[in-house]
């Protein structure tokens, strides 16, 4: 299960990237807070699978 969450993590990461840099390249706003919203929830999952590592040992 932890590798699926990784996984997620960095797929979120990505896909906010993306969103967040077509909204900058058209001068949709809208599409670059979707984008960082994404980023800033893959970078909240990955935080939270590292400390489940952390105790898991």
């Amino acid at each position: 299960m932890a590798a699926d969450e990784k996984a997620q993590a960095k797929t979120e990461q990505a896909k906010g990237k993306v969103k967040e840099t077509a909204g900058r390249a058209v001068g949709n706003e809208r599409l670059t807070a979707e984008g960082r919203a994404d980023q800033v929830q893959g970078d909240a999952r990955q935080a939270k699978e590292k400390v489940k590592d952390v105790f898991k040992d």
